[in-house]
């Protein structure tokens, strides 16, 4: 579809009178007698440039008059001149491929998750019944020291009974193996200093909130027994937070653990979130084929919230190698290729194939296929290397002719303009039997004194058009003629 594009572009500059700077020289615009010098090799249509024409004329495939092909437009292998004018028509500009100094920069997308080693579980201390529920619902904010629950536990109460009788007798050692037994049944310090005071048993503890956070995950209901050890609640923080980062394989070599990072968010815009690198994840995304990055963030005022989508950048971008580039619009895209044209003086101009790299600030990087100082077209370039693709088609659309020609002995059933219907003999090489069928003649027509009923041998090819016959010689007539 692109070199279609390209070759209608071609056609257009012709219709429209631009030809006469396209495809000759500077001083094609002179009287007809210097027109008449020029020595002619043969005459095409643009659009179907594999097809020559030995003389002038309107092109059977389009409502246009055929272009001549002069010999003084005789291209080195590969490329196209441009005269001085014709550039300047086509406002062809170059630039010099050079050395640069890239500011390595990542550019990620992250969303903020729970830090999982601030999170922390409370569980129940022994057997008992949850008389109080201060937080019924999970996601809500709590303070550190905040009462979570108020739990009732009966089989504290004979063992507190015990310790305090112990306790009057005054005997150390008894006392202090009974506290002991006390503080192994899980019962809190605050709890037994509490017995202490009062004299008496206290069997209810309150539960409360380490630190500051979230209840990421509330597992009991007002009322419910609980079994020891059996998890309550699950505290989460919001300071810090993670950013899981997905960042693309070709910027895997640019990220490492410590590397300052900051992240924006489109909740807070025109503020900047600091963080820190602090594991590079051993998977990648089997959908994305992504790398991914977990970065701590600092979060005080808790603006950043989990499931929050956040833009990452590196806080100081890192000065690399200096790398081979060109403006990226030198580049010509076909497909997994690419490739540029290059100005080698006197206004020739050679496609080339290149390797590009990572782009950035308008240019791109050359792995391979130019040196340094070689300049490349920046603009017009499409419309010269149109030109230069169709130049070199030529002679390959020539050769595959001459390679795919088969033979066979045949006799002539009719002749119309342009046809031969003919009765041949067998095939081999396509494995056709004998048959009768049209083939096109050449563009010189039937040779003179072949007329239907003469057996003939024929040269000829095939395509989707049909097939064509390049050579026709007469087998039973002295006068058969060739083509």
């Amino acid at each position: 579809m692109k070199i279609q594009f390209k070759l209608a572009l071609l056609a257009a500059l012709i219709g429209s009178g631009l030809a006469g700077y396209w495809f000759g020289a500077e001083g094609e615009v002179s009287s007809p007698g210097a027109k008449s010098e020029r020595q002619v090799l043969y005459w095409y249509d643009p659009m179907m440039p594999g097809q020559r024409f030995d003389k002038p004329g309107k092109s059977p495939f389009m409502d246009m008059q055929l272009v001549p092909r002069y010999a003084d437009e005789a291209e080195p292998e590969g490329g196209v001149t441009i005269s001085a004018r014709q550039q300047q028509n086509l406002g062809v500009r170059t630039e010099a491929a050079q050395l640069r100094q890239w500011a390595q920069q990542l550019s990620a997308f992250g969303s903020v998750a729970t830090d999982e080693r601030g999170v922390q579980i409370i569980a129940a201390r022994a057997n008992g019944l949850v008389e109080k529920l201060y937080v019924r619902a999970s996601q809500q904010q709590v303070k550190k020291g905040e009462a979570l629950a108020l739990l009732w536990i009966p089989d504290w109460s004979a063992a507190q009974q015990e310790y305090l009788a112990i306790r009057k007798l005054g005997d150390t050692a008894l006392t202090a193996a009974a506290r002991q037994r006390l503080q192994l049944l899980f019962m809190p310090e605050a709890v037994i200093r509490q017995v202490e005071r009062s004299g008496k048993p206290e069997p209810r503890v309150q539960l409360t909130a380490p630190e500051n956070g979230f209840v990421n995950k509330l597992s009991v209901l007002e009322g419910t027994q609980v079994s020891a050890a059996q998890g309550l609640f699950e505290i989460a923080s919001l300071d810090p937070v993670w950013i899981v980062a997905d960042y693309p394989q070709a910027q895997a070599g640019l990220l490492k653990v410590g590397d300052k990072v900051q992240a924006v968010s489109a909740s807070w815009p025109g503020e900047r979130f600091e963080g820190e690198v602090s594991e590079l994840l051993a998977n990648v995304d089997p959908l994305t084929r992504t790398f991914k990055a977990r970065v701590l963030l600092k979060n005080s005022q808790q603006k950043l919230r989990p499931g929050m989508y956040l833009q990452l950048t590196l806080s100081h971008s890192t000065l690399g190698q200096p790398v081979l580039a060109i403006p990226q619009e030198a580049l010509i895209g076909s497909g997994d290729r690419n490739r540029v044209l290059i100005a080698e003086g006197n206004g020739h101009f050679t496609p080339v194939e290149v390797v590009a790299g990572r782009a950035q600030d308008g240019w791109v990087e050359i792995k391979r296929g130019l040196s340094v100082g070689q300049r490349v077209v920046t603009s017009g370039q499409f419309l010269i290397d149109s030109e230069a693709s169709m130049r070199s088609a030529l002679p390959q659309m020539a050769a595959q002719t001459e390679v795919e020609q088969y033979q066979a002995e045949a006799v002539v059933d009719a002749v119309s303009e342009g046809v031969l219907t003919l009765s041949h003999g067998p095939v081999p090489e396509l494995q056709w039997p004998a048959m009768t069928m049209d083939f096109a003649l050449p563009p010189g027509g039937l040779p003179a004194g072949i007329k239907p009923g003469d057996r003939v041998k024929i040269h000829f090819s095939v395509d989707e058009q049909g097939s064509h016959i390049s050579q026709i010689v007469s087998t039973n007539a002295e006068h058969g003629g060739h083509l």
